[in-house]
């Protein structure tokens, strides 16, 4: 029987004394079932984008996005469902969107690179490195000026802090002391090269933002109440006009880098590699002390497959039989509209 002490160790609660425990396990499982289903239909050849799964790096857009409020406004990359749907996004409109269809979240013109969603406050997603940050800094630049109790988080790669922009967006960041958290995914590849190959190994980011006077930490992206509670502080941080923070969180991407397979044979990684950090699943290591905790049972993680699973089924019933956008529509929805001529 595990001890008193330990179960209350893992009980995660919100301000409101609402246990979250549940909550962050059901959003972490949902991501990565809905991310699976992506990755068996896409081999039948109906999406017809590219897609970046985030199979194995569930626990950071949920413990991060756990601790934001609505009117909160989070950016991505190029490797965002997870945030997307972690901050309150539409399935069936995520979907549709990666099928091309009008009824997707960008109208179906974006893809799954291009994601947006006003009513959650989503603000975007752009895949070109590191082009998302400085958007981003100008989210918050706006929240400053209109004195706006709301905070921005950008998810970006560790291959964005090489970017000029990153630094850049540092130092403005700091000098008004803006709303916003960045947050630094480090999978320790960018695309098909190991981060050894691209900085230096005596690089600290973290040290980096603290250089800038930003405050900044360094966190087990697997470990779900680790990131939670790391993001808390950096959040009311932000909240409360102290300016900009920084984290950075280790993890590990289980997919290729761009499509639904595996790529250990291709000899940028090994399989001794993959399967040291799929031991270290930030779903089920966290599942299991649930379950050791009698904080949950088996039946119930059960009843939350089926009940994501089903929902996935019935999303992608909708995407399937959206409609296409149609080519009159192509200058909708845009920042500022204009004429085009299709040639």
């Amino acid at each position: 029987m595990p001890s008193s002490k330990k179960k209350q160790k893992l009980q995660i609660f919100d301000d409101a004394g609402k246990n979250l425990s549940h909550l962050l396990l059901y959003n972490m499982l949902r991501i990565r079932l809905i991310e699976e289903g992506i990755a068996d239909l896409y081999p039948n050849q109906e999406m017809r984008c590219p897609v970046h799964l985030c199979i194995g790096q569930e626990a950071i857009p949920v413990g991060v996005c756990s601790s934001l409020e609505s009117e909160d406004i989070v950016m991505g990359n190029h490797r965002s469902h997870g945030h997307y749907l972690a901050k309150g996004g539409d399935l069936k409109a995520m979907l549709a969107e990666i099928y091309g269809k009008s009824t997707g979240c960008s109208k179906g013109v974006g893809g799954s690179m291009h994601l947006i969603d006003l009513s959650v406050n989503f603000l975007g997603t752009t895949p070109i490195v590191a082009s998302i940050i400085p958007v981003a800094v100008g989210t918050a630049f706006a929240s400053w000026m209109k004195n706006e109790n709301r905070v921005t988080v950008i998810f970006l790669g560790r291959g964005a802090t090489e970017e000029g922009v990153f630094a850049e967006s540092l130092n403005f960041s700091a000098l008004k002391k803006l709303p916003i958290v960045f947050v630094s995914e480090d999978n320790f590849y960018s695309v098909y090269s190991p981060l050894s190959e691209r900085q230096p190994p005596e690089r600290d980011n973290v040290a980096i933002a603290k250089a800038y006077g930003i405050p900044g930490v360094l966190g087990d992206g697997n470990n779900i109440q680790e990131v939670y509670e790391l993001s808390r502080t950096a959040i009311d941080h932000a909240r409360v006009h102290k300016g900009p923070y920084f984290m950075e969180f280790k993890t590990y991407r289980w997919r290729e880098h761009c499509g639904p397979y595996f790529d250990n044979d291709i000899g940028y990684r090994d399989e001794k590699e993959y399967l040291q950090w799929k031991e270290r699943c930030p779903i089920g290591t966290f599942e299991k002390k649930l379950i050791e905790s009698n904080i949950i049972e088996k039946q119930e993680i059960n009843q939350m497959r089926q009940a994501i699973l089903q929902e996935f089924e019935e999303a992608v019933e909708f995407a399937k039989t959206s409609p296409f956008p149609s080519s009159e529509n192509i200058s909708k929805n845009l920042y500022k509209e204009k004429d085009f001529n299709l040639v």
